[in-house]
Parts: structure tokens; C-alpha cells; sequence
């Protein structure tokens, strides 16, 4: 609180300022604060609204041991003064006796005859007030299942009574009934009296929440195993970071261990870790604590105790560390609680989770499906192949030959060799083979760095490419090896011509000029090949053939960037002496790479039916001669042609063939990742989404354990998206959560505007779950962090446009004018016609509807601005991509007046949009638009007017027009208004 209230009536706005804070230490410093703030003045009214704000924040904020406190305060004004107490606040005072009860119940050094006095100091009030029974029964109940003793009892006593005004609410109610019935062991009763909440027909502030924590592993046990998932993911998002349902995180925490969700637990675990700390309520500690034991316990059985876990700040935690730190402070805590209840209740319920055997094998919960082996890795690593690879020859000599008998193959069992021989050579007592079969030392070691270079390249890094393969030819001229030597600077003039030009951001046509940049220097590259061939004497026959594979993949390259028709010639004129070189020597996978070659160049040209052709013909010689490594990336080409000739249903037997094959080599080699990728394309269009957003997901994990980090974000920001257009709200929230806790996104090594294409997405998702008040706020960051892209003022216009519809929305009218204000500056700049008429109108009509009359005229103001975003979208000779401007103008303003009790207006209004319109015809272009236009005008003539003598013909026009075109499902709200007016006749 920058500055205290002067008068009550800044202290009024203050606290409700308060009030719509987060719950959390800065909410309650405000309240503490406003509470002193509040004792300045003489009236008592304003401390006690103060007071009860400030007790609200204790309570839910996590700080059961002052909530008491503030209460007697409360409790001694009401003794004192009781007229203070209006109808209002004296029942919020009695519904707070359970706020108290609860929060000594979950402290264990209150003692239990402490317990039992407040609830015979809350029975003896409320008797006294003549308030009925039932609320403390309920507290009554609550401190039995606490300490484990005569709980049937109580809860008969309490459950056979009727409800009052001061009972919980309904779905705290339910919950504990449910609960009653889980100690008992009878998880279907459970579950049947818990629907009403899991459904969300009833809910609370700490409802649904709190029952689908305990509701996760019943539903399980009764085989619902997708409810569970289904509720775990929306369930978890409402109690995550938060102190006061630190035990629900707990919760989920061991659904996570015990449902083969390892990964995602200890994701959670870190997402989670400000609980080791915040939490202040021993009771719920203890909840959590004994979750987090449960998921460290299960880690740790499996292997992995050697992991970093995140827990309690100030150190560094492995899960074997950590799960010790955290069983010794559970057990204390629940020592010190049998202690106090004379019972070992808390022991035996904290057995009972740690004794619990996983109730599934795998549930996949999120679509990242990761290991345990791949929660955290130094670097990249590719994943693991799922064939054997061949044995690595244990005598050094024969492992260096074998090594480059496979390397000229092109096998990619050659990387384990190179693997290997790198791993000896590093070592300080390598002693290199004195065998003239082996070569010297210096040949090997350029060998080597020959491999590191092909990685570098795979990886994009080209500068490192180039600089190990000009390192690699200097080993090999001193080696000797002048044919080496030129493979390998063929290699590093390839790589730096991949390398991305250097252009300015801020260059116009910076794509074009790029793209013509890149193939000038590939075809010079070319050139310096075809000079480096020439000009290389003794080459074999393998070295020659690479040579001329890399001159034809610069010409290949050079063709892909240009589109230039004159450059496809070339590249089949590589091909072919490729081909009659190596059919000449029987180079078999250089006789397959030259068909490659020339199936690709007809692809890139625009021959699609030759590209099949020759296709089909290498195929059939790779699965005859092979090499079978091939197959894989053939069938993958095969498919993305086919995709290219709208036959998505072969393209996908291609593609799925391919990526069956790939199974038999590792992920890099059968380009795995881009199958599945191709895979999803070719699923979309075969109207298969769900199958396709599987795909994309395992591309996008392939890639990212890969280190193609930026292509795997990018293809986790499509499945997210996917997502947000099938439904699957909360499996986008959680995929994004996931992609956003990654180390390198969390330390800012990843491109700001693909993080905050996530975000955005993210956003979007929490406002599609009705998560308003955080959707708001991640997209005002996010505008706020968007106005810095000088370079693209258009993203941050629409960013701010979708910040400004949520804060109003929200009811926050001003904030939203300011982020429209914003919106409108970089329209200014590079405009966004639509996004902004849109976000003008749907401000406008929000705050007509919220505000009504005293709205109106700030709406106007805002469809003024839309006119205008409209004058200049026609200007520009812009259309939109669906009504015009004009009409959705017209419309926006009928609705807005309509709102605002200008019924005539309105009418007008919506009568210009008609005429905008025009009427429908047989295609369903806008004719659901114009008969909702009309239900409108009707709606405003016959029911606001009171002109239903004037409504019943437009209606009954309508109807009949849209019957006439075969529209009849739009004329059912046209049929049902008019049949209102007319029993209103």
C-alpha cells in the first residue's frame, strides 16, 4: 500500500482493491496495514470490515495461527458493542467461529482440551443467539476425523441434522460426507455423493479443488481412469503455489507417483517448491510433505535417487537427499499431532500412502510422455535407438577400420565407432596402433573431427562446422591424404553456405534478398567443388562419389532457395555422373543417393508424377539391394509429394511405413521426428486431429532430445494450438505449463518471441477454461513486454487488442482503455485492421452490458474508434475475412444501444446492418449472421418497443426467405421469438 486511507471511504476502496488480490503475503500485508490504517479513525464499522479482511487473508493465505487471534478481537467488539453488528456482519462473525475451529484443530501445540473449549464456546453462542446446531455438529464431526475416534457417532450427529444459514456451504458438505464414506472404504459410495462436486454443479471457494485431490485415487481403483486424468489436470491448475492447498498439491503429487507419472511429478514438485516454505499450517504441511514422500519414495525405488529434486531453498537437492530431509519433518509432525489427539491416526494414514503400490502401470496424463532419464541432461542427446547396433569391435586397429568401412558406407552403426574411438583417443594413456592399416594418429584424429563436424551441420551450428572440417583437412594434408583433404573442404564449403546470411531486420524484402544471398553462395560453392575435384589427383573411387554428391547438394540447395527453373538442369546433370560413377565402381548407396537426387530435383521443380516414378524405383531397389537405412527417408519423401498431390490417405500408408521402418535406426538417421511430423499434416487433412496431435507431440520430443530445441518449440506450439481448436483445454495448459518450466526457456535462452507465441497461446487456453482473472494478467505482461518489439508493432497491436477484451471482461474498463490505447499506437504503425474493429466493438458491447445506461457513452466512444479503424481498412482497399467492417459496425452498435435501453436507436442501427448484409442466398455464407440479425430486430421492435404488430411480419419474412433457400435450421430462433410475442399479444 503505497499510501494509508485518509477517510473511511479510501479505506472502503482499498479494502475492496484488497479484496481482488491473490491470496498470498502481499494481499495480507495490505490487510494489516489497512487494519492500522482503520484504528485511526473513531468509527468501530470501518476496523471491523478491516478486521475481517485481514482474518480472510490469515485463513486462506496459509497463517492459522493468527486467524484466532484476529477473531477475538472481533469477538470482544461484538461483546462490547454489539449494535456495530448489522445483519450482515453479525453473520459473517458466526460463520467465522468454523474459520477458528479449523485453524486450531490444525496446530498441534494447541492442546485437545483447547479444542473441545472453543467448540463448547461456539455450541454456548450460537444456543444462545437461538441459531440452530447443525454448523457445530459439523466442527464436532471435522475434530473426530482429525483424531480418529468416535467418528460414526459424530457423523450421524452432524449429517441427520437439516441444514442452517450458517452451515458450509453445500460443496464443502459434500466433500466431507464423501470423505467419511472413503475412511470407510467405500469408494463407490464416495465418489456417487462427491458427483455434484466433480461435475461442478456445486463449488466454493476451496471447491472443486479439494475433492478432486482425494477423489484422483478412488476413481482409479474404480477403473475411471480417464476422469482421473481428466481431473487431475484441471484440478491440480487451481491449487498449484498456493499455501493454504499445499495439501492438495500433495495429492497430486502422489497420483503422479503411483500412475507411472514420475516425471511430471517432479516437474510439479519444482513448479510447487515455494510451498517448502510458505506454508505456515502444520496439518497441511503434513498433507503435503507425505505426498512429496510418496513421489521422492517412488523415484528413488526405481533408480534415480542420484536426480536433482527441487525442495527447501538454501541448498541443492538430490531426490535421495531430499526424501530423507522431508520423512524425518513429516514424522515429527505427525508424532506431534498423535501426541496431542492421544491417538497414532496421523502415523498409520501416513503409512497408508507410502505403503500404496502404483494402481497403474502408465496413465499418460500430459502429452509430453517423458523417463525419468530425461528430466535433466547437460546437453542434447539423441534418443536411443530401438534396434540393436552391430558390436563394436573390442580390438583398437579393428575398430578404427571398421569405423571407416562404415563411415564410407554411410551406416550409421558408424557413430558408436567414432563414439567409442573419440572416448579412448581422449584419454591420457592412449597409445595409437603402429599398423600401416590404421594410418597415423593425425589421419584419426581429423577422422574425428570429420564426425564432429557432420554433428555441428546437424545441428545448424555451421561456423563450428566449418571451422572442424578446414581443422580436419590440415591433419589430413599432413597425413598425406590429399583425397581426404578435399572431401573434407568440400564439406566446409557446403556448411558455409548454409551458414544464414547476415541481413537487417529492418531491411524491406529481407526474405527474398536472404533466399537469393543463400543460392549465390551455393552456387559458388559449387564452383570452388568442381575446381577442388579437378584440381585433386589419386582420388578413389568412394572419394570421388562424395564428391560429387556434395556438388550436387549445393546445386540441390541452390535449386530449393531460388524456385529458379534454370537451375534444375544442373542438379540432374550431378546426379547422372554421380549415377555412372558409382554403377561403374558398384557403389550401391551412392547409386541409391543419385536416384535420391533425382527424384528430389523433380519434387523441387514442380514434376510431382516424375518424382513418383523414380521414387517407386528406388524403392524397389532399396528393399532388393538396399541399403535398408534409406528406406525410411525415401517413403518419407514419397509421402510429402503425395501430400503435394492432395492423396493424403497413400501419403499416410507412406508415411507410417516409413516411420514402422525407422524404428529399425536411430532417431536422427531415419529422421524420425519429421515423419511424425508429416504424419500429423497428412492426419489433418484425413480429418483425424487427435491422431495427428499424437504425432506432433512425439516430433516435437523427438526434436527437442534431439537439440533441435527452436524446431521442437515451434512444433509444441502447433500441438498446443491443436489443442485450444479440439477442446482440450486443460491438456494445452498443461503441455504449455511444462514448455515454459523448461531450464533453457526459464533462463532466457530461447527466442522471446516464440516464448511468447506460448504464452499467447497459454493465455487463450486459461480464458477458454474460464481462468479470466490470470488469462488477464498473462496477457497484460505480455503487452507490456510486446511493446518493446520495435520491429513488429502489428504483434503487439493484436496482443494488446486481446489484453484489452479480457480487462473488460473483467469489469476493468480503465486498464482496458489504456491497453487499447496502446493497441491503437502500433496500429498506427503497422496496422491490423480487423483485430482492432474486433476488439472495439466486443469492449464496447461488454461495458454496455455490464454498465447499461452509464456505459453508453464510453461504448460509443469505443465504435467510434471502430469507425474510424473502418474508414481507413477502406481506404487501404482491405477486406476482411468475413462480414465487412461496416456491417459488424452497424450490428455492434444495434446491440450496444440495445443494452443501453436506446431501443430506437438500436433498431436503426440494426436495420443499417440488414441492408449491409443484404439479404442471404443459397450458399451458407452469412445466412446465419442475417437471421440473427434479424431475431435481434425483432426482439428489440416486438418485446423493448412493444411493437409485436410491427416484429411478426419482418419475423415471418425471414422465416419464409430462409425456408424458400433451404436455411430452415437458422429459422428456429425467428419461429420461437415470434411465438413469444405472439402469447404476449
Amino acid at each position: 500500500m503505497t499510501t494509508a486511507p485518509q477517510n473511511t471511504d479510501e479505506l472502503y476502496q482499498a479494502l475492496q482493491e484488497n479484496d481482488r488480490r491473490p491470496y498470498g503475503r502481499a494481499r495480507t500485508v495490505t490487510a494489516e496495514e489497512l487494519v492500522d490504517a482503520a484504528e485511526q479513525f473513531a468509527e468501530p464499522v470501518p476496523l471491523v470490515h478491516a478486521l475481517f479482511e485481514l482474518q480472510e487473508a490469515y485463513t486462506y493465505g496459509s497463517e492459522p495461527r493468527k486467524s484466532p487471534v484476529v477473531f477475538a478481537r472481533l469477538l470482544n467488539l461484538f461483546d462490547e458493542q454489539p449494535d456495530v453488528f448489522d445483519e450482515r456482519r453479525r453473520h459473517t462473525l458466526f460463520w467465522r467461529f468454523k474459520w477458528v475451529a479449523s485453524a486450531l484443530r490444525v496446530l498441534p501445540e494447541i492442546p485437545l482440551a483447547g479444542l473441545r473449549q472453543w467448540l463448547t464456546e461456539m455450541r454456548d453462542r450460537y444456543e444462545k443467539a437461538g441459531l440452530g446446531l447443525q454448523p457445530y455438529y459439523g466442527q464436532a464431526y471435522q475434530l473426530a476425523a482429525h483424531i480418529g475416534e468416535d467418528t460414526t457417532l459424530a457423523y450421524e450427529l452432524w449429517a441427520g441434522r437439516s441444514r442452517t444459514r450458517l452451515s458450509d456451504c453445500e460443496a464443502c458438505e459434500i466433500c466431507e460426507r464423501a470423505l467419511y464414506h472413503l475412511a470407510a472404504g467405500d469408494d463407490e459410495r464416495a465418489l456417487s455423493v462427491w458427483e455434484p462436486v466433480l461435475a461442478g454443479t456445486e463449488s466454493c471457494q476451496e471447491e472443486p479443488a479439494r475433492s478432486v485431490s482425494y477423489a484422483l485415487l478412488p476413481l482409479l481403483r474404480a477403473g475411471r481412469a480417464d476422469r482421473a486424468r481428466e481431473l487431475h489436470l484441471a484440478g491440480y491448475r487451481n491449487c498449484r503455489r498456493n499455501p493454504s492447498m499445499a495439501g492438495e498439491v500433495g495429492r497430486h503429487l502422489e497420483f503422479c507417483a503411483l500412475t507411472g507419472n514420475e516425471t511430471r511429478g517432479l516437474e510439479l514438485l519444482a513448479e510447487n517448491r515455494n510451498l517448502f516454505g510458505e506454508v505456515d499450517s502444520p496439518l497441511d504441511l503434513f498433507d503435503f510433505l507425505t505426498g512429496v514422500e510418496v513421489l521422492l519414495q517412488r523415484v528413488e525405488l526405481l533408480g534415480h535417487g542420484e536426480l536433482p529434486a527441487a525442495g527447501y531453498a538454501g541448498r541443492s537437492w538430490t531426490v535421495a537427499g531430499l526424501r530423507a530431509e522431508v520423512r524425518g519433518r513429516a514424522d515429527d509432525l505427525a508424532a506431534r499431532f498423535d501426541a496431542r489427539n492421544g491417538t497414532t491416526a496421523h502415523t498409520d494414514r501416513r503409512r497408508a500412502r507410502l505403503d500404496r503400490a502404483p494402481l497403474v502401470d502408465a496413465l499418460e496424463l500430459t502429452l509430453r510422455t517423458r523417463g525419468l532419464d530425461e528430466v535433466t541432461r547437460a546437453a542434447p542427446v539423441a534418443a536411443p535407438p530401438a534396434r540393436t547396433t552391430a558390436s563394436v569391435p573390442d580390438s583398437l586397429p579393428e575398430l578404427i577400420v571398421r569405423a571407416r568401412e562404415l563411415d564410407i558406407q554411410g551406416h550409421p552403426d558408424a557413430k558408436a565407432c567414432w563414439g567409442k574411438l573419440r572416448a579412448l583417443v581422449a584419454a591420457g594413456d592412449y597409445s595409437h596402433p603402429d599398423d600401416p592399416a590404421v594410418g597415423p594418429l593425425a589421419q584419426l584424429r581429423a577422422d574425428l573431427l570429420g564426425d564432429e563436424a557432420s554433428r555441428a551441420g546437424d545441428r545448424n551450428e555451421f561456423a563450428e562446422a566449418v571451422a572442424l572440417q578446414e581443422e580436419a583437412a590440415g591433419l589430413y594434408d599432413d597425413a598425406g591424404l590429399p583425397g581426404h583433404a578435399a572431401v573434407a573442404r568440400a564439406c566446409a564449403l557446403l556448411a558455409a553456405a548454409e551458414a544464414p546470411a547476415e541481413t537487417s531486420a529492418e531491411t524491406p524484402g529481407e526474405g527474398d534478398a536472404a533466399a537469393e544471398a543463400k543460392a549465390a553462395a551455393l552456387g559458388a560453392a559449387h564452383a570452388s567443388m568442381v575446381r577442388l575435384h579437378e584440381e585433386t589427383a589419386g582420388l578413389a573411387p568412394h572419394q570421388e562419389a562424395r564428391l560429387l554428391r556434395l556438388r550436387a547438394t549445393a546445386l540441390g540447395m541452390r535449386l530449393q532457395n531460388s524456385g529458379n527453373e534454370e537451375h534444375v538442369a544442373p542438379v540432374l546433370a550431378e546426379a547422372d555422373l554421380l549415377h555412372a560413377l558409382a554403377t561403374r565402381h558398384d557403389l550401391g548407396g551412392q547409386i541409391s543417393r543419385a536416384l535420391l537426387i533425382r527424384a528430389t530435383t523433380h519434387a523441387l521443380s514442380g514434376d510431382l508424377p516424375t518424382a513418383v516414378t523414380g521414387i517407386d524405383g528406388l524403392l524397389d531397389r532399396l528393399r532388393t539391394h538396399g541399403p535398408a537405412w534409406y528406406l525410411p527417408h525415401t517413403l518419407a519423401l514419397r509421402g510429402r509429394i503425395h501430400l503435394a498431390l492432395q492423396d493424403a490417405r497413400t501419403a499416410r500408408a507412406d508415411l507410417a511405413e516409413g516411420l514402422r521402418l525407422a524404428a529399425d535406426w536411430p532417431a536422427d538417421v531415419a529422421e524420425t521426428a519429421r515423419l511424425h511430423s508429416d504424419l500429423a499434416e497428412a492426419c489433418m487433412h484425413l480429418g483425424s486431429p487427435d491422431e495427428a496431435l499424437r504425432h506432433l507431440t512425439r516430433s516435437a520430443e523427438l526434436q527437442l532430445r534431439g537439440g533441435s530445441r527452436t524446431d521442437a518449440y515451434c512444433a509444441y506450439s502447433n500441438a498446443a494450438q491443436l489443442c485450444l481448436d479440439l477442446g482440450r483445454v486443460e491438456d494445452c495448459i498443461a503441455l504449455l505449463d511444462s514448455l515454459l518450466a523448461e531450464p533453457d526457456v526459464t533462463a532466457g535462452e530461447v527466442d522471446d518471441r516464440l516464448v511468447a507465441q506460448l504464452r499467447l497461446t497459454r493465455a487463450r487456453a486459461l480464458h477458454a477454461g474460464e481462468d479470466l482473472k490470470v488469462a488477464a494478467a498473462e496477457l497484460v505482461a505480455l503487452a507490456a513486454e510486446s511493446a518493446g518489439w520495435e520491429d513488429d508493432p502489428g504483434s503487439h497491436a493484436m496482443i494488446a487488442a486481446e489484453a484489452a477484451v479480457l480487462l473488460g471482461e473483467s469489469g476493468e474498463f480503465g486498464r482496458a482503455r489504456e491497453a487499447v490505447d496502446q493497441a491503437l499506437a502500433a496500429h498506427a504503425r503497422a496496422p491490423r485492421y480487423e483485430q482492432l474493429s474486433n476488439c472495439l466493438r466486443e469492449l464496447a458491447r461488454l461495458q454496455a452490458e455490464q454498465q447499461g445506461p452509464d456505459g453508453l457513452a464510453d461504448a460509443l466512444a469505443l465504435l467510434a474508434e471502430a469507425g474510424r479503424i473502418a474508414d481507413e481498412a477502406r481506404a487501404a482497399e482491405y477486406e476482411a475475412r468475413g462480414r465487412s467492417l461496416d456491417t459488424a459496425l452497424a450490428y455492434e452498435h444495434g446491440r450496444v444501444n440495445a443494452y443501453a435501453g436506446e431501443y430506437e436507436d438500436a433498431l436503426a442501427a440494426l436495420e443499417k446492418a440488414l441492408t449491409l448484409l443484404g439479404e442471404p442466398g443459397t450458399e451458407q455464407d452469412h445466412a446465419g449472421e442475417w437471421a440473427e440479425c434479424v431475431r435481434l430486430a425483432g426482439a428489440v421492435e416486438g418485446i423493448y418497443l412493444e411493437r409485436p404488430a410491427s416484429a411478426l411480419p419482418r419475423l415471418a419474412a425471414a422465416v419464409s426467405r430462409l425456408n424458400a433457400l433451404g436455411h430452415t435450421e437458422e429459422t428456429e430462433p425467428l419461429t420461437a421469438l415470434a411465438a413469444r410475442l405472439r402469447d404476449e399479444e
